[in-house]
């Protein structure tokens, strides 16, 4: 077995530090000299475009645009929100100067004190407040609405406890940012992009997840109502895996952007923004990998098929790659894509590990005998079976079972969400059951006091008024008072 496989700490003994293993062994990422930032390697980066390429097709299938918006943000626009800056002011990493000059010993660079910007800059932490202050010069009229744009960027949080792809200072992301005319617009594209991140987690991801609502103290800051997707890891904690909010009217006031309705009137107006990021990556491996390294479900995978001949002297090789070549080139004709590894610098036990860490999720392998008698071995990642079958027919059976591996990953991850969700009605048992992990669904008395209290005492938070349970009467667990609604309560990445 290979080395990197040896060294990956097991999910049972520290789960943490298998996922950090994980990240680095598998090439999906690793730390720059910044701190907090990473370096996203090509396998890594090659996931995540298969992300933004899906996503983006669906985000343009209802009618959004892409854009592309100001990096650096006038300081004086977040002061315009007061509730945004509030939630930003602590994150914000804050440009002060345009220029360097040479050190006076020669020896280095020093900021140039006569280069002091009159206004300070803001590297986006998110893009409400640039993009608000465009669009007062794109709307003047109700038929200038909707406007539904979209950019895929970089934004800078500057985080203090960070982890790669889970919470780093700059990330990449999409951020959705729309227009409306009456209320109701807007909060209809707020839940329908929830839909979408929904049906792209389960879908393409594999990832099952709970849709519901944000409490207020949980709210993104300006909204009046954040939607969200939140996934359940093997540790049980909860990702928050993607959020969309309704906006109202704030960032419309805050920059005075107005619009002439159909009766000549002017009104404010209704804003939504929505977006997720490569913390997706983290759900992703969370969700699926296993001991042996990432699981990846075929519909995202870089490579979904790799196909690794076994042979003495060329002519074997010849042989081989004869044979192999016309399922190679049927499977990428019908859009699979396939990686023929026949490298004769790395033994075939070390690409066997090697592609098992990488979560490719078929792998098949020919050698002589099976030259012979007309058979290949097909193994399976995410069950990590194998069998020998015969080679007529092995593209069909390589696609079925694609398609088999992406519903069974969905299916098992689903079954352990499921198995992990708990009703829970008393406060103590709900204290001592939370640190081992699970989703608990609890009537709570709809105040900030008791969702303070129980992240005091438990480091749980309130994850989401979900939309998949019923709303039924009873008491809250902290307080004894009349619930106001239940709602999931997790410890959370």
């Amino acid at each position: 077995m290979a080395k990197e496989l040896k060294d990956l700490t097991k999910r049972a003994e520290n789960y943490s530090q298998w996922y950090n293993d994980l990240v680095v062994k598998a090439d999906l990422a690793e730390q720059s000299p910044v701190r907090g930032c990473m370096v996203i390697k090509p396998y890594g980066f090659a996931i995540w475009e298969k992300m933004r390429d899906q996503l983006d097709k669906m985000f343009k299938a209802t009618g959004v645009q892409n854009a592309y918006f100001p990096l650096l943000i006038p300081k004086s626009f977040l002061s315009r929100e007061a509730e945004h800056v509030k939630g930003f002011a602590k994150e914000c990493a804050v440009v002060t100067h345009y220029r360097l000059k040479t050190s006076e010993d020669g020896n280095g660079v020093v900021v140039d004190p006569a280069a002091k910007l009159e206004e300070e800059l803001i590297i986006r932490p998110t893009s409400e407040t640039i993009i608000w202050n465009t669009y007062k010069g794109w709307i003047h009229s109700w038929r200038d609405l909707p406007i539904m744009c979209n950019q895929w960027c970089n934004v800078m949080r500057w985080e203090m406890r960070t982890r790669p792809f889970l919470r780093t200072s700059e990330f990449l992301w999409q951020e959705g940012h729309t227009a409306h005319a009456t209320r109701e617009e807007a909060e209809a594209e707020a839940q329908k992009m929830l839909k979408v991140y929904a049906e792209f987690a389960e879908k393409w991801m594999g990832v099952p997840v709970l849709q519901g609502v944000k409490s207020e103290t949980e709210r993104f800051a300006g909204a009046l109502d954040t939607y969200t997707i939140e996934a359940m890891m093997q540790d049980g904690k909860a990702l928050q895996s993607g959020t969309s909010h309704f906006l109202g009217q704030n960032f419309a006031k805050s920059f005075d952007v107005t619009f002439l309705n159909k009766e000549n009137k002017p009104e404010y107006v209704w804003a939504t923004s929505w977006g997720v990021s490569t913390r997706l990556m983290g759900a992703l491996i969370m969700t699926h990998s296993d001991d042996n390294g990432l699981v990846l479900p075929p519909r995202l995978a870089p490579i979904q098929v790799v196909i690794v001949p076994i042979y003495k002297g060329e002519d074997q090789h010849a042989a081989l790659t004869e044979k192999l070549t016309p399922v190679i080139e049927k499977l990428r004709e019908s859009g699979v894509t396939v990686k023929y590894d026949d490298s004769d610098n790395k033994r075939p036990g070390f690409k066997f590990a090697d592609y098992e860490l990488k979560g490719v999720p078929v792998r098949l392998v020919m050698g002589g005998r099976d030259l012979d008698n007309n058979t290949i071995e097909v193994m399976r990642r995410d069950t990590l079976e194998k069998e020998s079958v015969s080679f007529e027919g092995i593209v069909e059976r390589v696609q079925a079972l694609l398609e088999d591996i992406q519903q069974n990953i969905f299916e098992k991850a689903r079954t352990y969400r499921d198995e992990h969700v708990y009703e829970c009605e008393d406060y103590e048992e709900f204290k001592q059951r939370v640190k081992d992990g699970g989703f608990f669904l609890c009537h709570w008395d709809g105040t900030e006091e008791t969702e303070a209290k129980i992240k005091e005492d438990t480091q749980a938070t309130i994850r989401c008024v979900p939309f998949a349970y019923e709303q039924t009467p009873g008491i809250d667990m902290v307080s004894g008072k009349p619930a106001k609604c239940r709602v999931i309560i997790a410890r959370s990445y």
